[in-house]
């Protein structure tokens, strides 16, 4: 047997580098930063509007906590002030701003002050871990939401076995609309499901964030893969379950860039990548002009109608009320606050006041203006612009041309396609977790343009560690 003496040539064995304690922490708390904030609405229905309020308080306030003294620990290295997403800042500001000529100030305040937290957190996210890490806290946070949503429709079906309220309030005896319940006991019936989030169309959404996250995550070579691939399955049974229409479009603007992504990844040479972008500029038209000519019949294979469920009659009302304001807007409020009397009962459906235009430039509009429109457009458009060639470029800083392209690249021009699709149905990309996704995205590309390289890249390591060994 081998012994270490005073004559070993070789350095005596080490325990291999583990992960410090202080840094564990901190990718915990992301984690717990992004659940609250993709399942805010879980949070609203289990403690209600002040709860909800404290919590994502508290979060934004230990991240300053967190983030501040890091900062203060890097002098005299500079932060990178060049590379903040300044586009999107300046739609904050604007925002915030906004609560001087606002109609509804103190909604303005309240849904500023959201926006802002938003930010923040957002902010420190992509300044505080690497690619690898973001896209590992995303699939976490997306297991504790769809393992929560699975547990809480269980409970209701099979427990419970009746609607559950929000702040699980005793339903009436009186029938209510299905609209106000948090899960509507429908597991086991084949209806529409809503999971923790308490809205079908959100968790349908998130689902399929967290099958290109877990997708992405299998592509990069994560270990645990048939861990991974339960979850997958789970997520895509949630995602029928749900039944949304918003979601299935959104599904096939994702699998659309996914497909062309890996095209131009294949390319050889530009004139190539002009012709893909030729032939899909072609298929765009026509899919547009099939779909607007024939909407009618489309709307009702998937269940809806012609008019989208009523969103048209909510676009008239609100962008003749935008018309009022057209350059700075009305007022930032997103979402609309339902009790303030600017809102209150202003749209309704089905009896619950509508809280969002459900789109999200007619909201922008109806709020900021044109000036909001324009600081809107710089943002995704930076954002895009980015994203889609942090996705189709090889990984190069010298003159090797022929590195590996990274799994992980394509993951923000996948999510980007999936909120600016959501954004012509929802008003979602423009707050709570769609905010948050733009913001971190558009921060960390413009400061680590490439994954796994920079100083404030770390190991390459994906769930639990490499499975193979990653191009430089």
């Amino acid at each position: 047997m081998a012994q270490i003496s005073r004559l070993s040539v070789s350095p005596a064995p080490t325990a291999p580098p583990r992960e410090a304690t202080g840094h564990l922490f901190l990718r915990g708390y992301v984690i717990l930063v992004l659940f609250v904030t993709f399942a805010h609405t879980a949070v609203f229905n289990l403690v209600g509007p002040i709860g909800s309020t404290i919590t994502l308080g508290v979060l934004t306030a230990s991240t300053l906590a967190i983030w501040i003294p890091a900062l203060a620990r890097q002098r005299p290295q500079r932060y990178p002030w060049r590379r903040l997403p300044w586009a999107a800042l300046a739609y904050v500001a604007f925002a915030l701003v906004s609560v001087a000529w606002s109609q509804w100030p103190a909604a303005t305040l309240l849904t500023g002050a959201l926006l802002l937290s938003i930010t923040v957190n957002a902010l420190f996210i992509a300044a505080s871990l690497s690619w690898h890490e973001i896209i590992r806290a995303l699939g976490s946070a997306f297991k504790w939401i769809l393992g929560l949503s699975l547990l809480l429709e269980l409970w209701v079906s099979l427990v419970l076995r009746a609607p559950l309220l929000p702040n699980f309030f005793d339903a009436p005896s009186e029938k209510i609309n299905p609209h106000w319940y948090w899960v509507r006991n429908n597991l086991l019936d084949g209806g529409r499901i809503q999971g923790i989030v308490g809205n079908s169309n959100v968790l349908a959404i998130l689902c399929i964030i967290a099958l290109v996250v877990f997708g992405v995550l299998m592509a990069a070579g994560a270990r645990r893969r048939g861990t991974l691939i339960a979850w997958m399955v789970l997520a895509a049974f949630f995602l029928v379950r749900a039944g949304s229409a918003t979601a299935a479009a959104c599904a096939v603007a994702v699998t659309v860039v996914l497909i062309t992504v890996l095209l131009m990844r294949r390319a050889r040479v530009p004139e190539q990548r002009t012709r893909i972008y030729i032939a899909y500029a072609a298929v765009a038209v026509a899919l547009l002009a099939t779909v607007w000519f024939g909407r009618d019949v489309l709307f009702s294979a998937l269940g809806r109608s012609s008019d989208l469920t009523g969103r048209l009659d909510i676009w008239q009302t609100v962008l003749t009320r935008a018309a009022q304001h057209p350059v700075i807007g009305n007022g930032f409020s997103s979402p609309w606050v339902p009790w303030d009397p600017g809102f209150a009962g202003w749209i309704d459906d089905h009896g619950i006041t509508v809280f969002h235009a459900h789109n999200m430039w007619v909201d922008v509009y109806f709020q900021l203006g044109a000036v909001g429109v324009i600081l809107m457009i710089a943002t995704y458009l930076s954002l895009v612009w980015r994203s889609w060639f942090f996705a189709v470029d090889r990984p190069r800083w010298d003159l090797n041309a022929h590195r590996r392209y990274s799994a992980l690249a394509v993951l923000p021009t996948l999510l980007v396609a999936l909120l600016l699709t959501q954004g012509l149905a929802e008003s979602g990309p423009i707050m709570l977790w769609g905010w948050m996704l733009v913001v971190l995205f558009s921060a960390k590309i413009k400061a680590v343009p490439l994954v796994g390289v920079g100083l404030s890249e770390r190991a390459n390591l994906v769930e639990g560690g490499p499975r193979r060994k990653q191009a430089p």
